[in-house]
């Protein structure tokens, strides 16, 4: 005998189909993914135009899709400007980004691992403790931090923009986080062979977890990159000054040089974009791998 079967569910028009409501889902995905790539790339687009524009250009009423006449000659001007030494300001930002990133990732990593992994009563103590200091706003140690670095004698000099940087609670807890996860059984069976904790570290912890580290290592590193306020005040001098301090002196009471700026800004996020394109897949590994466990 034949049973009839009856639809559940919304009624749908004569005609309708599920492939049609698929596809029209489709159609909406792709156009608000559009209108995203779009609002994410108008930042660039105008950095790029006014960076090869004269001023007229840029503060004409008028507005062009790009100039009649790009200005190439706007990169020359900017290395080759006596008040602002931009080549000098990228090599201390890269000095700063580098051995800042390696110092963390360092002590960072080991003090993960040693509280995640090594046994000692006080272990929780010491990590609510770290955790405590995230919550301290930074300007409550911004002055003892200068008062520090000025009476060791280390304003106006490299040291005095990394050390103060190479720790930092919030990358001691991502680590310890990740440690928590990580498989035991790599490292029981390098202690069978008579590893120690620090031999299981090197040998078989960070080999493993390389995605991570260069996660962790990509942000960082654009922290202390993009890093304006602490280079501002310990660079005193203009030989210590990071881009970022070298862009602001584009702008002062006095004068605005809106073309230089913008090829600086420019000049500056081009290693960040670059580390950005060849990182993104460790960021979002890094990110799904930190999850908080107990």
């Amino acid at each position: 005998m034949a049973v009839s079967e009856r639809t559940t569910g919304t009624p749908q028009p004569i005609g309708f189909s599920q492939s049609t409501a698929g596809r029209i889902g489709t159609v909406l995905r792709w156009i608000a993914l559009c209108i995203a790539v779009v609002l994410f790339l108008v930042p660039f687009y105008l950095i790029l135009r006014n960076a090869l524009a004269t001023e007229s250009d840029i503060t004409a009423p008028s507005w062009t899709l790009f100039p009649s006449h790009l200005q190439w000659g706007n990169i020359k001007e900017l290395f080759n400007d006596s008040t602002v030494p931009m080549a000098r300001a990228l090599y201390n930002s890269a000095v700063v980004g580098i051995l800042g990133t390696a110092g963390q990732l360092l002590l960072a990593s080991m003090a993960g691992y040693g509280l995640a992994r090594i046994p000692y009563r006080h272990a929780d103590k010491i990590f609510y403790a770290i955790v405590a200091t995230l919550m301290i706003p930074g300007a409550v140690t911004f002055i003892p931090s200068f008062i520090v670095v000025s009476s060791l004698g280390w304003v106006s000099s490299l040291r005095g923009l990394i050390i103060p940087t190479l720790f930092s609670g919030f990358a001691a807890f991502l680590f310890r986080q990740y440690f928590l996860g990580f498989p035991r059984e790599l490292e029981e069976a390098a202690r069978v062979d008579g590893a120690g904790y620090f031999g299981v570290f090197w040998r078989i912890v960070v080999p493993n977890s390389l995605p991570f580290f260069a996660a962790i290592a990509a942000i960082t590193f654009i922290g202390n990159w993009n890093s304006f306020l602490w280079p501002l005040v310990i660079g005193q001098d203009s030989s210590s000054w990071t881009i970022q301090v070298a862009m602001s002196t584009f702008i002062t009471a006095q004068t605005i040089n809106i073309h230089e700026l913008f090829m600086a800004v420019a000049v500056s996020i081009l290693p960040l974009v670059l580390i950005f394109a060849f990182l993104q897949r460790y960021l979002i590994q890094g990110v799904t791998q930190s999850g908080i466990k107990d």
